[in-house]
């Protein structure tokens, strides 16, 4: 596997009103179909790295295992493109292998419309994460400096999970719900907590990617794009605070601004 997970291929290049032969990088692509218990559960479209932790993280955020004990046996083979997961439940007693949506509705709180196990698996946030304007600038700045693939390419997204101070884990992908679930599979790999975690992202808040974030259970999502209304009215009923717009010396808060603390910096 290409640990950057890119490739370097011959280009025919149109700049200054001149056609010229060069060399430039791109992202690599491939798939990866999910067995369960040998049954096909699923085809990720993926980048080629940390697929143990993509694969993990997948299956707890979609509700195939809810701790990692449940977790019997995940091996990865990268030649055919297959990851190969035994569990200690019969795939079907664990979810509703069902696209019908639904409008769930808690504490008298209106919920949007999702897929049926989002609401199912979706966590209302108790976190008590506080967090610095300083800390929330800082994180940002180091998420995009240490993008360097999405520099030479153009082609992938960027997240990270942080506690806003000593415990920071980055990771890339082609899809930004597999950067995220690469994130969520290396603290359940490690039995790390993230209830009191913030995850970093460079992409738009969408309502998918809130509802990704309270399926993993953080309390906080902030990103260097804007959020959606859906994503908005999610993060009010979810408890999730949404930070968007983090660029230089600036953010806006969308929800819950009681966890950030108005100091000095």
């Amino acid at each position: 596997m290409n640990p950057d997970f890119k490739t370097n291929q011959p280009i025919v290049r149109f700049e200054n009103g001149v056609l010229f032969e060069t060399a430039d990088d791109y992202v690599t692509e491939t798939p990866l179909t999910i067995m369960v218990n040998q049954e096909e559960f699923a085809t990720v479209i993926c980048s080629p790295n940390q697929l143990e932790e993509l694969v993990l993280g997948f299956l707890a955020s979609e509700g195939v295992i809810l701790k990692r004990d449940e977790l019997k046996s995940i091996e990865i083979d990268e030649h055919r493109g297959y990851a190969h997961v035994e569990i200690t439940s019969p795939l079907h007693d664990r979810i509703q292998l069902s696209t019908k949506r639904l409008v769930a509705s808690c504490c008298g709180k209106s919920r949007e419309f999702y897929f049926h196990n989002d609401a199912a698996i979706a966590k209302t946030s108790m976190s008590n994460i506080q967090l610095t304007p300083s800390q929330i600038l800082s994180m940002m700045t180091r998420l995009q400096a240490q993008s360097r693939v999405f520099q030479a390419t153009g082609g992938l997204h960027n997240a990270a999970i942080s506690d806003g101070n000593d415990f920071y884990i980055h990771r890339q992908d082609i899809g930004r719900h597999n950067a995220l679930d690469k994130l969520y599979g290396y603290c359940i790999q490690r039995h790390i907590g993230v209830r009191d975690k913030v995850l970093i992202f460079s992409g738009r808040i969408s309502s998918e990617i809130l509802i990704k974030a309270a399926k993993i259970g953080v309390g906080m999502i902030i990103s260097k794009s804007a959020p959606t209304t859906l994503a908005v009215q999610l993060a009010h009923d979810l408890n999730i605070t949404a930070v968007g717009f983090v660029r230089d010396n600036y953010f806006n808060i969308y929800s819950h601004p009681e966890r950030i603390q108005q100091i000095n910096m």
